[in-house]
Formats: C-alpha cells, sequence, structure tokens
C-alpha cells in the first residue's frame, strides 16, 4: 500500500501505521496518519526515516528526540519498570534507567540461537542493587571502588556476566557466573529486605453453632462456638490475644465459659535470627515436652532461615457416621472446631497454638454420642545444618488450663547445635523448686540410611504427695524416604521412661489421681470423662510411634500411622491405629480406612471404624454426553459420591450423593447425600460452604429417625488500618492488605473469592514470613473505567510484618471529549493475625 501525506511530504511503501487519530489538514486534503511511522519495504537502499515533530505538538521543543527510530538504533532510553530476573529466576520488580549501550570490548557473544538483545539500551545497575542481588562485590576492585548508587559495567566488573533488555515483555534478564555470587541458600531473604510494616489492629473470628432436636428424649440442645484471634501491629512489636466462648443449653442443663488461652507480646530480633515473646507461650519441642507458661522466652526462628536450611503439625485423620462436630485440645485449650459429613474426614490445615502437645481429637455425634482419640504430636529426628546454632531460653510461671494443676515456676534452656559430617549435639535443662531434668542427646544424618537421633533425660522430681523420685527416660527417633520405592517413614520413634520418671508437668498436679476439670470458676460437680483421668501411681513405661506412607504404582499408596503407651503397674495400654488405603481407577477414586482407638482409663471395649469412600467426576460425565457435546457448560465441578461405614456395634451406613461447586469464581461448595443403616434406618444431610471477599459461611442439615440437627457456621477476618475497616476471609499467619482505591471488584489472582471492596481495599490472607511473595491482582476483572499500572508487586514480610510497597492503578474517569486519568499510589502491606 502506498500513501502520499502532504503533511509528511514524501510518500512510502508500508506495512502498518500506529495511529493516533491525528487529522491534519492540508491543502484542503484530510490526512489521517499516526506518526507517518512507516518501513520502506520495496526501495533498493534503506532510506532513513523521518518523524515530523508537529502531529505530537506545535513546539517542536516539547518533543522527545526520535532520531534513534529514524535510524533504525532501538528503543528510547529513560526509565522503564521491569521485572528483574538472575540466570531465569524471578528477583524483583523495579523502575530502572536505561541509557544507551555502547559496544564493549569485552562483551559476550551471545550462543547460537540464543535470545539477542536489539534495542540498543543498558540498564543502569548500581553496586547496592548488585549487592542486593546476592553479588560478591569484594571480588571486583571495579565493584570495590564504584560508590553505591553509581552505575556500573557489569560484563566489566564481573566476567562472563550480561544482561539482556526484553522490551515487548519489559523484562531484564541478568546472566552472572556461580562464582560471582555469594554462598547464599536457595530462597534466602537478606535482611534488609524485610519489612516491618504499619500500624493496624486486626481481628479473626469463627463461630460455628447447632440445633439439634432429639425425638426419643423430645428436646433438644443447643452449642454454640466462638474462637478469637485478635492483634495490633505497632513497629516491630506484635500484641497477640487468643480466646474463645463456649455454649451448651439444653436438657435441663446451660453452660457458658470463657476461656482466654493466650496473650503475647512479640517481636523478631534479626541479628540473632530469633524471636522475643513476653506473655503466654509455649516452649519448644525439641528436646523437652511442650509447656505452656507466662513469662519471657527468647527463641530462634527458623522461618528468617532460608527454605534449603530449615530443620510439623500433624494431619487428623477419623471416621464420622453422622454430620458430626470434631473438637481437637492440645494442653488442654480448644484450638480448632469444625463440622464435617459422614464418612472418613482429614483435617491437614490444622493450625495448634504450640508446636508440641499431644492432640485430643473428639467427634460428637449428632445424637450426642462421642468418640475421643489422641493424636500424638512429637518432632522429627533433631538435626541441624553444619553451623546452625538453635537455642530457646524461658522464664517464667507454668500455665495450665486445670484446677488440678498448680502454676509452679520455672526456667528452661535448650541448644542444638549442627556440627560436622552430619552430627548434631544438643542439651537442655529445665528446673523449678520440686523438679530438676538434664538431657543429652545426639543426631546423625545417615544419607541413604535415613535420619536418627537419641537422648537421654534424667530427671528428680517431687510429686503431690511429698515423695520424691528420680529416673530416666531414652528417646528414639527415626525417618528416612525411599524414593525409588515410594515409600516415606515420616516418623518412627520409641521412647522409654524407667519407673521414677516423671515430667515437669505430673509434679505440677495437686493430688495424685483425680479428674481435670475444664472450669476457671472453682471446683465443680461433673461428670467424669475418661479422656480427662490421671493418675500418678501409673507413671509412663514406653511409648511407639510410626506414620508410614508407601506409594503402590503411580494411581495409589497406603499409610499407617499409629501409637502405643503403656505404664508402669498395669497392664492397659493407650493404642490409636489407622491404617488406609487409596487410589484411582480410571476417573474414579477411592479410599478405605481402619481405626482402631482404645484407651487405658476407659472400660469401653476397643472401637473400631471401617470406612469406604468412592469420588467420581459426574460432571465430567455429562459433559461428555451427547457424542461429546458439553451438556453441562459450566466450568463448576461435579462429583458423585458414594460412601459405606462400618463401627463397633456392628451398625453399617451406606450414602450416596452429589457434590461440587458453584459460581463463576468456584467459591460455592455444595454436597448432599442420602443413606441408610440396617439399625438407624434412613438418613440424610446437606452442607453448604461459601468463600466470600467479605467471609466465609457455613450451613449445614441432617437427620436421622432419632433426631434433626441444623448447624451454622460464619469466619472472617478484620482489619483496622489508616485507611480505614477492611472485612476479609479468615486472617491467616501472614496477610496482605491491598490497598487499591477507586478500583472495586478487582479478583486476586490464585485466592478464590477474595476481591477488593467497594473503596478498593482487600485482605489476601496466607503469605509467608521472610519470604518474596507474589501478589497480583486479575486484570480480566477490571471495570471499563480503570486501568491497573502495575497489576503485581513482591512483598518480604516479618513475623506480624506489614510491607510498604503496594499496587499502583490508574482510576479513570470520562470527561468532555477525553479521558482524564487520576493517579493514585496504593499500597499493599503486610499483616500477622
Amino acid at each position: 500500500m502506498h500513501m502520499v501525506c502532504g503533511a509528511c511530504g514524501h510518500g512510502y511503501e508500508y506495512m502498518f501505521t500506529i495511529n493516533f487519530n491525528a487529522s491534519i489538514r492540508k491543502g484542503g486534503l484530510p490526512c489521517t496518519v499516526g506518526l507517518c511511522l512507516s518501513w520502506a519495504i520495496n526501495t533498493t537502499t534503506q532510506a532513513e526515516e523521518f518523524f515530523n515533530p508537529a502531529f505530537l505538538s506545535g513546539d517542536p521543543a516539547a518533543v522527545a528526540d526520535l532520531s534513534r527510530f529514524e535510524k533504525g538504533e532501538g528503543q528510547a532510553p529513560g526509565s522503564y519498570r521491569v521485572e528483574t530476573y538472575l540466570n531465569d529466576e524471578y528477583v524483583s520488580t523495579q523502575n530502572l534507567m536505561f541509557e544507551v549501550r555502547q559496544p564493549a570490548p569485552n562483551q559476550v557473544t551471545p550462543a547460537p540461537g540464543a535470545p539477542i538483545d536489539e534495542t540498543g539500551l543498558k540498564a543502569c545497575i548500581t553496586r547496592t542493587q548488585l549487592e542486593r542481588l546476592g553479588v560478591n562485590t569484594s571480588n571486583s576492585p571495579l565493584l570495590q571502588n564504584a560508590t553505591k548508587d553509581q552505575c556500573v559495567d557489569l560484563a566489566g566488573a564481573i566476567p562472563q556476566a550480561s544482561a539482556r533488555f526484553d522490551f515487548d515483555n519489559q523484562r531484564l534478564y541478568l546472566s552472572i557466573p556461580q562464582a560471582a555470587l555469594k554462598n547464599n541458600a536457595r530462597g534466602y531473604v537478606p535482611p534488609e529486605e524485610w519489612d516491618d510494616g504499619i500500624t493496624a489492629l486486626l481481628l479473626n473470628y469463627d463461630f460455628t453453632g447447632s440445633n439439634t432436636r432429639n425425638r426419643e428424649v423430645g428436646g433438644s440442645v443447643d452449642y454454640g462456638f466462638l474462637g478469637l484471634n485478635s492483634g495490633l501491629n505497632l513497629g516491630p512489636w506484635r500484641l497477640r490475644n487468643t480466646s474463645n466462648w463456649n455454649y451448651s443449653n439444653g436438657y435441663g442443663s446451660s453452660t457458658r465459659e470463657w476461656q482466654n488461652i493466650s496473650t503475647y507480646a512479640q517481636r523478631s530480633i534479626a541479628p540473632l535470627k530469633s524471636e522475643l515473646t513476653v506473655g503466654d507461650s509455649y516452649t519448644p519441642s525439641d528436646i523437652f515436652s511442650s509447656l505452656g507458661f507466662r513469662g519471657a522466652q527468647l527463641a530462634s526462628d527458623d522461618n528468617m532461615l532460608a527454605d534449603s536450611m530449615r530443620g510439623f503439625a500433624p494431619t487428623v485423620r477419623g471416621i464420622a457416621n453422622s454430620n458430626a462436630k470434631v473438637t481437637i485440645k492440645q494442653n488442654g485449650y480448644v484450638i480448632y472446631q469444625t463440622y464435617v459429613a459422614p464418612g472418613a474426614f482429614e483435617i491437614g490445615d490444622l493450625y495448634p497454638t504450640s508446636s508440641s502437645g499431644d492432640l485430643k481429637v473428639t467427634v460428637t455425634e449428632a445424637n450426642g454420642t462421642e468418640n475421643t482419640f489422641t493424636v500424638a504430636y512429637s518432632g522429627v529426628p533433631v538435626l541441624q545444618r553444619e553451623g546452625r546454632v538453635k537455642y530457646a531460653l524461658t522464664a517464667g510461671q507454668y500455665r495450665s488450663n486445670t484446677n488440678d494443676q498448680g502454676k509452679p515456676s520455672f526456667g528452661q534452656g535448650t541448644v542444638i547445635w549442627g556440627g560436622p559430617h552430619g552430627v548434631t549435639l544438643y542439651g537442655g535443662t529445665q528446673f523449678s523448686n520440686n523438679y530438676s531434668a538434664v538431657a543429652l542427646g545426639s543426631g546423625v544424618n545417615l544419607g541413604t540410611w535415613g535420619a536418627v537421633s537419641a537422648d537421654v533425660t534424667h530427671a528428680n522430681s517431687v510429686l503431690a504427695d511429698d515423695s520424691r523420685h528420680q529416673g530416666q527416660s531414652l528417646r528414639f527417633l527415626y525417618a528416612k524416604s525411599l524414593n525409588q520405592l515410594g515409600t516415606n517413614f515420616q516418623l518412627l520413634g520409641y521412647r522409654f521412661s524407667t519407673q521414677g520418671f516423671y515430667t515437669l508437668d505430673e509434679t505440677s498436679y495437686r493430688q495424685m489421681s483425680g479428674y481435670t476439670v475444664d472450669t476457671q470458676d472453682g471446683p465443680m460437680q461433673v461428670k467424669p470423662t475418661y479422656q480427662d483421668y490421671y493418675n500418678l501411681n501409673y507413671s509412663r513405661k514406653g511409648r511407639a510411634q510410626v506414620n508410614i506412607t508407601q506409594q503402590l504404582g503411580t494411581n495409589g499408596s497406603v499409610f499407617l500411622s499409629g501409637s502405643r503407651q503403656s505404664y508402669w503397674r498395669s497392664d492397659r495400654t493407650d493404642d490409636l491405629w489407622q491404617l488406609g488405603y487409596s487410589a484411582r481407577w480410571r476417573d474414579v477414586s477411592y479410599s478405605l480406612t481402619y481405626s482402631y482407638n482404645k484407651s487405658a482409663s476407659s472400660t469401653e471395649p476397643a472401637d473400631n471404624q471401617l470406612s469406604l469412600n468412592l469420588s467420581f467426576p459426574l460432571g465430567d460425565w455429562l459433559s461428555k454426553g451427547g457424542k461429546g457435546r458439553d451438556i453441562t457448560n459450566s466450568n463448576n465441578a461435579l462429583y458423585g459420591t458414594y460412601s459405606a461405614n462400618s463401627d463397633t456395634r456392628g451398625e453399617t451406613t451406606q450414602r450416596a450423593g452429589v457434590s461440587g461447586t458453584a459460581l463463576a469464581t468456584n467459591n460455592l461448595n455444595y454436597s448432599v447425600q442420602q443413606g441408610y443403616g440396617d439399625q438407624g434406618g434412613a438418613s440424610g444431610n446437606a452442607n453448604l460452604r461459601y468463600v466470600g471477599a467479605y467471609g466465609n459461611g457455613t450451613a449445614g442439615y441432617s437427620y436421622d429417625r432419632n433426631y434433626q440437627q441444623l448447624n451454622l457456621g460464619v469466619s472472617g477476618g478484620v482489619v483496622a488500618h489508616a485507611n480505614g475497616v477492611t472485612f476479609s476471609q479468615p486472617l491467616g499467619d501472614t496477610n496482605v492488605l491491598i490497598k487499591a482505591p477507586g478500583a472495586s471488584g478487582v479478583r486476586v489472582e490464585n485466592a478464590t473469592g477474595v476481591s477488593t471492596d467497594w473503596r478498593g481495599y482487600t485482605v489476601m490472607p496466607y503469605a509467608t514470613t521472610y519470604r518474596t511473595n507474589r501478589v497480583a491482582l486479575d486484570t480480566t476483572s477490571l471495570k471499563d473505567d480503570t486501568d491497573l499500572e502495575e497489576p503485581v508487586v513482591n512483598l518480604v514480610p516479618t513475623h506480624g510484618g506489614a510491607g510498604a510497597r503496594g499496587v499502583q492503578h490508574a482510576y479513570r474517569r470520562q470527561g468532555t471529549g477525553h479521558a482524564a486519568a487520576t493517579r493514585r499510589q496504593p499500597r499493599a502491606v503486610w499483616l500477622q493475625r
């Protein structure tokens, strides 16, 4: 195509024109062109392009120099916001100055087929920026002599180093030899990039309630549970409180109980890679069993280390026979409560309030029957990398949740040192008025044989009857992954204690035996339950733990987990064993789970349960109907389910149903089941879960011939900050407050149901402390009058920190005949629950 424009004064054979719709008249003939930007194609010699500045402005001095485009010399120098990649790994997004690149004598020749930088630009990279990238600047005289903010010649300073600017994608690729980089571990982020953040008030809430009507007794009972986690971020300090409220009313009795689980202040000590905690917390469990305390603790924080330098909350599995309430206690406190559908369940997102302490799991069926079992919770073999020193110093008052125990003052100190040749040495001491203990141990990395650690603890104790005892406890831990066989010995452990060995926790009891009373209002007459019973005359003898998973082929696996606790002067044991198999056959997923539970203090027979579960993609099958035509026309998931449960009483119940997701972003989950038991007759249940921008909601209904139950739940978070109050989904350990004023209804990538509110604010939960986290807004969800200038940011929070960088956006309002753009500077900040 050939066009002659009078305003340009010459004609060109061209391929395309960038059109700014500048309508120009000369001699009465209109000529609509862009910049008269064109390429001479059919000429014998390459003509020099000419751009007339008059098209852009009547003042030629106000127009940028376009001569580089006329001569084909590449892009214009200036400031560009680019994503930086180091050795093909993303590092950061930042504004960089680019200047005209001059040919360098030692410029690296790209390998054949490698991308070539034709922009004609060179990034201005300073010594400070190279240090942040992990470059060892002390090895280069040129870098040593440069000032911190001076642009340096990368190729001249570091042999074989190069930079390539991908202009189309606005990415800067840096290639630096490994020898020129500091020997930092993978995933390491230097402390100078950590962000303590802003001042903010936080509240996390979780409420569940139910009403159960029992036809046999002709009454009903109401249950309620409210869990609250509140906090304040002030500079590097984090003030936190965890409390809950329990309520029950029915069958002639009513209880209301408020529990303050913990209140503490905490801050990170970056030079020590440690955290200081003042208030209510728990001691670490590497060497001694974890203890609740009220006092002060300075302890190493592995989260500050790189991923490859880090040294376990367990998965709770069980079987429910109805829409059951699952309550999990640790160290006497309720730390988790939820409602599960009938069949095998698995809770893998547990966040306990301490780093160890056995979990007491109570499954309360809709008809009021309870099944309680204990999940052992201990650490893996005590190992540290060479040169690593991990320590904890604690001083305070022992803190329990029962009136049967006192509050003795105590001190504890532990240290773990990673030595050469894969050997770790560790030890510690505990002491109080009636107790003293010393522990010594060692761990070793056996290479292909796994990892093992062993330690011995000697203790002197004075019990409630003033009797004095001394004894030893030997602990053995082993872990191994046989990848070639698909076997993972996650934990094999054994502890043997002599008859005179007691823990500090046991010496705090005020009497030798009895029942714990979960109340803060003094002694009460309560119906005792075996799980709360204790007897110091029967000291612990041996404890074995096992957790093994085995991959079977490509689609199946089997797991075995369990524990056995034996006692001196008794032949009874606490036993919990779980065996399961799961696999896929074509599109069908199925699992078979068996559970055995027996308590030494219970006179009831052992509880045995067997569960079979099937799941098949009903939505996919329907979409293949009609000769491959998609008759569902939906991206939502739809599954068919079948389950069969058999319990100790010999009752077998079978259920069939459907489950799936709904709405455009799949943030509504539903399930409906109908069942029949050979002893209980017909039963059914229906459940809904909605994940929204301002919180989550749950609802469920179930029935059988003797009862009907309705349960409701709501959970979410509230963040009060300098710009107002923002409601959100439940807050995680670390959260991001995204501030984009004016950009409402914008979704956050990889966060189901999370989108900005009417003001342009939202909270993205579950980020990672001391790590570079990517926060991205979904540009496909933008409104027509909103444009995101910087939809992706990267932040590195401290524990509880609030970063100061954010997401820029342009909020555009249509004016009279033109678009007026108003640019603001919103932020994304870090929060800690």
